[in-house]
């Protein structure tokens, strides 16, 4: 299941990979979320059921919304909810079923980000904390409780779905996939969360910078504030190494002596890149270069989170694909489902 709101350019080849993988019986349904494009003729023609999200309720936003609406009119036992800038590995579909079956509860993988344009490249920062902040990728496996699930693959139950409330429960949430999270988790039902390299693809905001910084000021506010404090301090720990390695590096290379000075501040600054490049390998096609010029996506990292932080805490709401959207990690109470 895709809600999509102006997803028109891109939807077709996104779709092209779960309608493949469909079995027979299963239904791929894309719920239009009051696009201004054509959204709607480009997942007919792709072989997806479309169904047209009604007027958006009090209190709900729209994604939450539009995947209450589509899992309302579909009748499988299990639910695949994609998000309409993911492209499905192939075979990833089954593999995401069978880890279900498995597991069971809320299956979860973060896809892999393809960037393309190098100033989609200053999402790097914001990748690696994300993943970082739901604490689920860690070598601590399944001992350590998630935070949250990654939004654009979700994997659950029917029954669970129905019994939990659905996304009538995350209602008004921004982060409806840490919300969701939390949910499963209060209903007694585990979280599994998955690296997505292999499984799925992204491509977060082709729009351009603007599309960019308006996408994480909408999503990283709140999600700060929704992280557990353990895992908060960790991951401020961890930002602070290439600001310290950064002052050091000048204050060396300035102050240590021509030679000896210039030559630790290289090993400083070589020791973060190393280390982010690593980590950044895993999480989407960014590149070495990224990692060597990390003080600007760390600079644009900064900021952005600086006001998204100011905008969820004084509840302001922000814009997102031409609707006003509160910033607050819960934003509304749950609303009845469709």
């Amino acid at each position: 299941m895709v809600p999509a709101r102006d997803e028109g350019a891109v939807l077709a080849e996104r779709l092209a990979a779960a309608v493949a993988q469909a079995a027979p019986g299963d239904e791929v349904v894309v719920v239009d979320d009051h696009s201004t494009d054509d959204t709607a003729a480009v997942a007919a023609a792709a072989g997806a059921t479309v169904v047209l999200a009604p007027p958006l309720p009090p209190g709900w936003t729209g994604k939450a919304w539009a995947c209450a609406t589509g899992a309302a009119t579909t009748t499988g036992a299990v639910l695949c909810f994609l998000d309409a800038d993911t492209t499905l590995a192939p075979g990833a579909l089954d593999r995401l079923v069978g880890a279900q079956a498995d597991a069971g509860g809320l299956v979860s993988a973060q896809p892999y980000h393809r960037v393309p344009r190098p100033y989609e490249r200053l999402s790097a920062f914001f990748n690696v904390v994300a993943l970082m902040g739901t604490e689920g990728c860690t070598p601590l496996g399944d001992r350590r409780r998630p935070g949250g699930a990654f939004g654009p693959v979700l994997v659950v139950s029917r029954r669970d779905y129905d019994d939990l409330g659905g996304h009538a429960s995350v209602a008004g949430a921004v982060l409806d996939d840490v919300e969701l999270a939390r949910v499963w988790h209060a209903g007694g039902r585990r979280v599994h969360l998955y690296g997505g390299a292999g499984v799925a693809t992204f491509r977060m905001y082709p729009g351009g910078l603007g599309h960019l910084l308006e996408g994480w000021t909408k999503n990283f506010g709140a999600g700060a504030r929704a992280v557990r404090p353990v895992a908060a301090v960790l991951v401020a720990l961890w930002l602070s190494l290439p600001l310290e390695a950064l002052w050091w590096a000048l204050r060396l290379a300035t102050h240590g002596g021509r030679a000896g000075g210039v030559a630790a501040a290289a090993g400083l600054y070589g020791v973060v890149v190393v280390q982010l490049w690593w980590m950044l390998r895993r999480v989407g096609s960014f590149g070495f270069v990224t990692a060597l010029a990390f003080p600007v996506p760390l600079v644009v990292f900064g900021a952005t989170f600086l006001v998204s932080l100011a905008l969820s805490v004084t509840r302001r709401p922000v814009r997102w694909k031409g609707r006003r959207v509160p910033s607050g990690p819960r934003s509304a109470q749950s609303r009845p489902g469709p």
